[in-house]
């Protein structure tokens, strides 16, 4: 039976551990996996809930941190092969930057036959300095050319790792798309859209816009906070804002609300209604995508986002900046608009012509599950990795003397 081993950065709320939890629970019974990971950060929501209510306990390794540490690093990467020694894996799949240096290193230093790695997104744009990204790309590069395969969640994100970024050769790269449970975002969405609005008092004649997602300097809270100052100078219509997450910017975020004058409060404990509410981490997402009326994005660079994926499932229009591969995602100007990067101008017009047409937002809706129901469903996931594995191992087969592959039945 063919042996994966799964490495994950850290269990934060977020695409990747869907995608590893997923794939470790549903693999058909021809594979055997074990899932392992880093803690999280201290600025993140934990989200091993994940995949514990999954009935998958992950093996943590504590030294594999999120920033880079030379003596932390070399630890995990030793953990990571003593793992191998006694797991032996046939198969190392490596998700995200810092598992995917760590993990491939330690399985091509342990000559493990196959060795891939998901992008759940690319640190070459918005996140570092020009030299510090260099240097990111470089190593991605010596990796790709020892690792069997590449996935992608997006053809844009393959255009990129392959001809803007030159990371490898389209032919080594395939697109396999994130997937998720989304039927429970299409279900009782009346009745969560009450509790949700009874809880943050939101009237029924309120428009409740809100941003979901770690509070980082990449997701450009700013120019969100932005077009809601412009937008309740514009609208006649009553607006109520929400900031759903929470990291190392919310201070930041928060002295940006204060100069632009948007009262501002935690959604926490006694509440009270305002023009902004911060609700720190919420893990019912359908109960807030039900109760949003439009779910904003305003990142400078995007692998797959949940966050509209989950809207869409929940029939919530979408107003978000055209970056990575969120136009593989959404489908523009029938579930989403979308504005540049950094406009906040067109952004604003455009949240802002969802707010003044109750009938364009109900159209907007009704599209949403046609968009993602299938497309992003975790049995499509499974499918696809399945069959990824199986074509890689064949080609090995010949060179692993324990395999034991099922015939393919045709």
């Amino acid at each position: 039976m063919p042996r994966i081993l799964r490495i994950l950065n850290r269990f934060n709320l977020g695409g990747p551990t869907y995608n590893a939890a997923y794939l470790t629970k549903y693999l058909s019974s021809d594979f055997e996996t074990l899932l392992v990971g880093g803690p999280n950060d201290s600025s993140e929501k934990n989200s091993e809930y994940i995949v514990k209510q999954l009935g998958v306990e992950p093996y943590i390794i504590p030294s594999m941190r999120r920033e880079i540490s030379p003596v932390q690093d070399f630890r995990a990467f030793q953990e990571i092969k003593k793992i191998i020694r006694q797991f032996r894996p046939h198969i190392v799949h490596t998700h995200a930057s810092k598992a995917g240096a760590l993990g491939r290193h330690a399985a091509i230093s342990m000559n493990v036959p196959i060795t891939v790695h998901t992008f759940h997104g690319h640190v070459f744009d918005s996140y570092f300095n020009p030299l510090k990204t260099k240097f990111y790309k470089k190593v991605e590069q010596i990796l790709a050319r020892q690792t069997s395969k590449i996935i992608a969640i997006s053809e844009s994100q393959k255009y990129d790792l392959s001809l803007k970024y030159n990371i490898c050769s389209e032919e080594k790269i395939s697109v396999i798309p994130l997937g998720f449970d989304l039927e429970r975002f299409a279900e009782n969405r009346g009745e969560k859209r009450m509790l949700f609005r009874q809880r943050y008092k939101i009237a029924d004649d309120e428009i409740a816009i809100g941003i979901i997602g770690r509070l980082v300097p990449i997701k450009n809270h700013s120019m969100f906070l932005e077009a809601i100052d412009v937008l309740r100078k514009k609208t006649s219509r009553k607006i109520r804002a929400f900031i759903i997450g929470d990291g190392e910017s919310r201070e930041l975020i928060k002295e940006k609300a204060i100069n632009l004058g948007i009262d501002f409060v935690n959604g926490v404990g006694e509440y009270h209604p305002a023009t902004l509410t911060f609700t720190s981490w919420l893990t019912e997402m359908d109960y807030v995508n039900a109760g949003l009326d439009i779910v904003a994005l305003t990142s400078l660079n995007e692998g797959t986002p949940v966050s509209l994926i989950e809207a869409q499932a929940s029939g919530t229009p979408v107003v978000t900046t055209r970056v990575g591969g969120i136009e593989n995602v959404v489908v523009p100007n029938q579930t989403a608009f979308l504005a540049e990067k950094g406009d906040v101008i067109d952004f604003t017009e455009k949240i802002l012509t969802l707010v003044e047409n109750d009938n364009l937002r109900a159209e907007f809706s009704s599209r949403g599950w046609t968009q993602v129901g299938e497309k992003f469903h975790f049995s499509r996931l499974i499918s696809d990795t399945e069959q990824l594995y199986k074509g890689l191992l064949r080609e090995k087969s010949s060179h692993i003397p324990d395999l034991q592959l099922q015939p393919v039945i045709c």
